[in-house]
C-alpha cells in the first residue's frame, strides 16, 4: 500500500512539474538577444520605425532587439525569413502591406499568409505623390494634364513590384487615366533618391523619407494620397479635395511572427510592443518623421490586410500588372 501511494505522489509530482514547465519556460522569455526582421533596405521608412521600436523594447523587455534589414524581392525575402523561423519568441518582423497584400497578389510565393501571427499595428503613415524640384508640375492637376499631354513620356519609381509605392501609383495612373511609366528600385530610401537625382519624375511614397528634401528644396509634394491633409503639411491638398477620393493609400505598418508562437510569449511580446507605441515619447518621434501611432487587435490587423488585399487585387487585375 505504502508503495503504491509512493507512486502516485511520483505521478503527481511529475504531472506538476509538466504543468508547470511552459509557465516557467514562459517567465524566462527572453533569455536572449530578439531578432527583428525588416523585409526592406536600411534608411527606410519601415527601417526608421522597426528601429524606434526596438529600442523602446530592448528597454521594456530587458534584452537587446536587433533589427535585422532582408531586404529583396517586394519584402518577400525577409518574410520568408521569419516564417521560415522557429516560433520560439527571438524573431519577430516589422512590415508594410506588401508582403502580405501585395506580392500575393503578383507571384506564387515560398509562404501563405496564414503562416503569419499577427500581432499589432504600429504606426500609420499617409503616401504623398512627390515631384522632382525641376519637374515642371507643382501641383497634381498639373501633374495629370502634362502626363496626359505625353503619354508615357514621364516616369515613376517605387520600392519594387508589388509595394505600396508601386501599387498606390497604379491606383492614380487608373483613376485619372495616365500613362506613366514605371521603375522599380530596392526599397523607398533608393527609389526617393531617384526622383532626388531626376532619373525619375514621380513617386508615390510615405511621408517619413520625403520630409527632409521637401523641407531643403529637393521635393515638391503635390498631393497627400487620401481623406486628411497630414499634420506635417497642412497645406497640402489631398487627392478626395483634387477630385479623386478613390485614390487613397496609406502605410499601416505592424509586427508580426511566425505561426506557432506560444501564447504567453505572444501576449508578452505584443503588450510590450502596444506599451511601446503608445509611450509618449515614441508618439511624438513618429509625429517628426510623419507617421501616427496606432495599435490594433490581432483579428484587426489580420482583417484591415485582407481589405488591402482585395484593393490591390482590384489594380493588379485592372492593370494588367505583372513583373515581367
Amino acid at each position: 500500500m505504502l508503495k503504491n501511494r509512493r507512486s502516485a505522489c511520483l505521478a503527481l509530482a511529475a504531472a506538476g512539474a509538466w504543468l508547470v514547465a511552459p509557465a516557467v519556460q514562459a517567465q524566462a522569455w527572453p533569455a536572449k538577444p530578439i531578432r527583428l526582421v525588416v523585409p526592406y533596405s536600411a534608411g527606410g521608412p519601415t527601417d526608421a520605425i522597426a528601429r524606434l521600436v526596438a529600442r523602446q523594447l530592448g528597454t521594456a523587455l530587458g534584452q537587446t532587439v536587433v533589427v535585422d534589414n532582408k531586404a529583396g524581392a517586394g519584402g518577400t525575402i525577409g518574410m520568408t525569413d521569419l516564417v521560415r523561423s522557429a516560433p520560439d519568441g527571438y524573431t519577430f518582423a516589422l512590415i508594410a502591406p506588401g508582403p502580405l497584400a501585395g506580392m500575393p497578389n503578383l507571384m506564387k510565393l515560398p509562404y501563405a499568409t496564414t503562416d503569419v501571427q499577427y500581432l499589432t499595428l504600429v504606426a500609420r503613415i499617409p503616401s504623398v505623390i512627390v515631384a522632382g524640384k525641376d519637374v515642371g508640375a507643382s501641383t497634381l492637376p498639373e501633374l495629370i494634364k502634362a502626363a496626359k499631354a505625353a503619354p508615357g513620356k514621364f516616369n515613376y519609381s517605387s520600392a519594387g513590384p508589388g509595394t505600396t509605392p508601386h501599387i498606390g501609383f497604379e491606383l492614380l495612373k487608373q483613376q485619372a487615366g495616365i500613362d506613366v511609366q514605371h521603375v522599380p528600385y530596392k526599397g523607398a530610401a533608393p527609389a526617393v533618391t531617384a526622383v532626388l537625382g531626376g532619373e525619375v519624375q514621380f513617386a508615390m511614397v510615405d511621408l517619413l523619407p520625403v520630409l527632409p528634401h521637401v523641407k531643403s528644396g529637393g521635393l515638391k509634394i503635390l498631393a497627400v494620397a487620401g481623406a486628411q491633409r497630414a499634420p506635417q503639411a497642412p497645406q497640402v491638398p489631398t487627392t478626395q479635395e483634387l477630385g479623386l477620393p478613390g485614390v487613397k493609400m496609406d502605410t499601416l505598418y505592424g509586427v508580426v511572427a511566425p505561426k506557432g508562437l506560444p501564447a504567453e510569449v505572444q501576449k508578452k511580446f505584443r503588450d510590450a510592443v502596444v506599451a511601446a507605441v503608445n509611450a509618449p515619447d515614441f508618439k511624438a518621434q513618429l509625429l517628426e518623421q510623419g507617421a501616427v501611432a496606432m495599435t490594433s487587435t490581432p483579428d484587426e490587423y489580420r482583417a484591415l490586410m485582407q481589405a488591402e488585399s482585395d484593393k490591390w487585387r482590384e489594380v493588379v487585375s485592372k492593370g494588367h500588372i505583372t513583373l515581367e
